[in-house]
């Protein structure tokens, strides 16, 4: 067996800065709730290798990973993988981004498979992978859309 979720989003703001903001690894401290750091490891090309360390989870376990991901603006898609999987046999993430009469649709989808000795089974964890994804997406969407209304162009960092 393995686990599938396909969440996705509609976001009030132009695509220039949807995308900016969203593929500013950097800056995905302040913009998910979930990580205290990103580190930037490597970088070839249109492709980033980076260490995610996510805030301590309610039994103060922190769990941190290192991940891959290719952007492809022209194609307005971006592939990513884990690369240390962790209790994941292997997790791949898609995002896509759309644009439509109210906005841009941002898309997450993201295979995987747990590995047997994980602490959870790929039934679980595609149910916390759509619960949490639901959650950052809405984050996400208004911290872009804030921007947007404060005037911020694709090429302005966040503060």
């Amino acid at each position: 067996m393995s686990g599938h979720t396909d969440n996705s989003i509609t976001i009030d703001a132009p695509l220039d800065l949807v995308w900016d903001m969203t593929n500013d690894i950097e800056n995905w401290p302040r913009l998910f709730s979930e990580y205290a750091s990103v580190e930037v490891l490597e970088r070839e090309g249109d492709t980033t290798t980076f260490r995610l360390t996510m805030h301590p989870d309610d039994n103060g376990k922190v769990w941190s990973w290192v991940s891959e991901r290719t952007v492809d603006r022209v194609n307005r898609r971006v592939r990513a993988r884990r690369v240390e999987t962790g209790p994941f046999a292997h997790m791949d993430i898609a995002w896509e981004y759309e644009e439509l009469p109210g906005g841009v649709q941002m898309r997450w989808v993201q295979d995987f498979a747990m590995k047997p000795d994980a602490p959870v089974d790929d039934a679980w964890m595609t149910d916390n992978i759509n619960r949490n994804s639901r959650t950052q997406m809405a984050l996400i969407r208004d911290k872009v859309v804030q921007a947007a209304r404060e005037g911020r162009t694709a090429s302005v960092r966040p503060a």
